[in-house]
């Protein structure tokens, strides 16, 4: 584009998923997209093929959009306009996922050129949960290579896994090589990697639609195993901010790779959350986990009304505040 449109944030329309082991109801996060003809298991927020909502890209793809914009809406990190950096998404099982393991990128640039030769660290934000809902995460301790394989031998491979009960509001970070599912009757907000390599090592012996098994990959997940027992975990938040009655921000994760934050906001405030330092230029995304408000910038002024399940990216040096007269809860990321 020869002259700058203006820097104002858009909003990305997501793209929908089918799994075997996920919903046919996506409410309330998505209220229309009930008594669906397929289980859908995740919404992509930040897939390159999702669609731009507003503003100068509107109907681009996401990848399209990443490539024209000006090297300034990237950031200092992206200026020269690798590939879109973050997938952010919505997962609803009703069922247990697989348990897998994903490459870090040492691995995945050796063996995986083909599927982009980058790793996939994660990290799972528990939007909602019923009770009992739990996960399992990471080896326990004294696990070892051969009493992994004993096990899956022998269907008795969860025994082998830390479990975690889980509510809503907690954080889970899943570097590289760490071996995990996620258990049925939660939501989760997840933030990795632009990634999609995984290595599945367990399936509970599920079938398709065509009575077909899914692909297993033990020996690739064996090559990439971490079988340290404190790798990954759950999250305690850090606050950012304190002193204020109406509005809380947490530090939820950090890593090469992604840094995340949860904002919290109630009762008629307004809370201003980029100040835009020189040599700190990155990009952001914006997820609205509940509730709704208003995202409002300057230079130009502008506003926009935001409802929970809404993904929009802030492009870099943009100061914006989010503002609400009810309650609302945002996850915002960025590539540190």
């Amino acid at each position: 584009m020869k002259n700058e449109p203006d820097r104002e944030p858009f909003r990305i329309e997501p793209t929908f998923s089918p799994r075997i082991w996920g919903a046919r109801s996506l409410a309330p996060l998505y209220p229309k997209k009930t008594n669906l003809p397929e289980p859908i298991g995740e919404a992509w927020l930040t897939d390159v093929n999702c669609r731009v909502a507003n503003g100068p890209f509107a109907g681009k793809t996401l990848s399209e959009a990443w490539r024209e914009m000006p090297d300034e809406w990237r950031g200092d990190n992206f200026a020269a306009g690798d590939g879109f950096p973050l997938l952010v998404k919505f997962i609803f099982p009703t069922d247990k996922l697989s348990i897998q393991v994903h490459p870090d990128d040492a691995y995945a640039s050796l063996h995986e050129k083909a599927a982009g030769g980058r790793g996939k660290t994660e990290m799972w934000h528990v939007v909602s949960a019923k009770p009992g809902a739990s996960l399992l995460l990471g080896l326990k301790a004294g696990v070892t290579r051969e009493k992994f394989l004993e096990a899956l031998q022998n269907n008795r491979l969860e025994d082998l896994f830390q479990r975690h009960p889980v509510q809503a509001g907690e954080t889970f970070f899943i570097p590289a090589r760490t071996p995990h599912t996620i258990g049925p009757d939660m939501v989760i907000c997840e933030v990795q990697q632009y990634s999609d390599l995984t290595y599945r090592v367990y399936d509970y012996g599920r079938v398709d639609a065509r009575g077909k098994t899914r692909e297993l990959h033990i020996e690739k997940a064996l090559a990439v195993i971490n079988f340290d027992p404190k790798a990954g975990g759950k999250v305690t938040p850090q606050p950012w901010v304190k002193g204020r009655e109406n509005a809380s921000m947490n530090h939820l994760a950090e890593c090469p790779y992604f840094s995340v934050d949860r904002l919290d906001i109630d009762r008629m405030a307004q809370f201003k959350l980029v100040e835009v330092r020189p040599g700190h230029s990155r990009f952001q995304v914006l997820v609205v986990l509940s509730g709704e408000g208003f995202l409002s910038w300057d230079d130009p002024q502008g506003s926009v009304p935001v409802q929970a399940a809404e993904c929009w990216f802030i492009p870099a040096n943009k100061s914006y505040s989010i503002r609400t007269e009810g309650r609302i809860s945002v996850l915002t990321t960025f590539v540190p």
